[in-house]
């Protein structure tokens, strides 16, 4: 079988400046793919921009909880092949945690995806694909996150309803374990981000902590295999297992 590559396609990522959506959009880039980055920092944006070169890529400020904003978004970018929306901001508690916090992974996470999928639809080109992002959570919850397990649920089983109801259209679901990125821990002390790193090394099989272009690999190959749709990838070095 002949490689199949991104090569003259273009890739629009939500969430696209920063860990997993940078690292990918790095992958697409190498391929020959135009990337379309579209997220919240405008200096974040510019710094990726830098990186993956402008002769490859364009970006877009974009609040993608704003409903309103997503269908101006893909009204203005057109016509692409594949679609990738990693970027999100939340916050975990457990059952007992205050209703803002209960909804902050649906609202951050869940329904930006949805919205984004809603608004893309007229412009994806039939032979393309989707790619959804939840977390191993999902199948692996711990005592400290509910609405968190269940929102990354929620997405997965987005994944396959889409995926019956776009078909020809390919969509596909990365479920990553904890990745190296800066993405969930703005704010926090090095000493606490390699704490929570530490720990991690100990709840899976491989015994460390993944790296953003591991799951970003996974993430191009679920847009380049177009004989994969409604499926989860875990991406979690063993994590789902132990």
């Amino acid at each position: 079988m002949s490689s199949i590559s991104l090569k003259n396609q273009r890739i629009v990522i939500i969430g696209g400046s920063s860990g997993i959506g940078l690292a990918t959009a790095k992958q697409a880039v190498e391929q020959g793919a135009y990337v379309i980055i579209a997220g919240r920092s405008q200096d974040k944006l510019e710094k990726a921009q830098q990186i993956l070169g402008s002769e490859s890529t364009e970006t877009h400020s974009l609040d993608n909880q704003n409903e309103e904003d997503l269908k101006s978004f893909f009204e203005k970018i057109g016509n692409f092949d594949h679609l990738f929306t990693p970027g999100a901001s939340y916050v975990r508690g457990p059952i007992t945690s205050s209703l803002e916090i209960a909804q902050s992974c649906f609202n951050a996470k869940f329904w930006p995806q949805y919205n984004a999928v809603k608004y893309a639809i007229p412009y994806i080109s039939p032979t393309g694909s989707i790619v959804l992002m939840s977390g191993a959570f999902s199948q692996r919850p711990l005592a400290d996150g509910a609405s968190y397990a269940a929102c990354n649920g929620a997405i997965e089983s987005l994944g396959k309803a889409l995926a019956v109801e776009l078909a020809p259209i390919r969509v596909n679901v990365i479920s990553p374990g904890t990745i190296h990125t800066n993405f969930n821990w703005v704010g926090a002390e090095q000493k606490t981000r390699d704490k929570s790193y530490d720990e991690y090394t100990n709840m899976n099989i491989l015994g460390r902590v993944g790296h953003a272009d591991e799951a970003a690999h996974t993430t191009i190959y679920l847009m380049t295999n177009n004989y994969t749709t409604g499926s989860t990838l875990f991406p979690d070095g063993g994590y789902i297992l132990r």
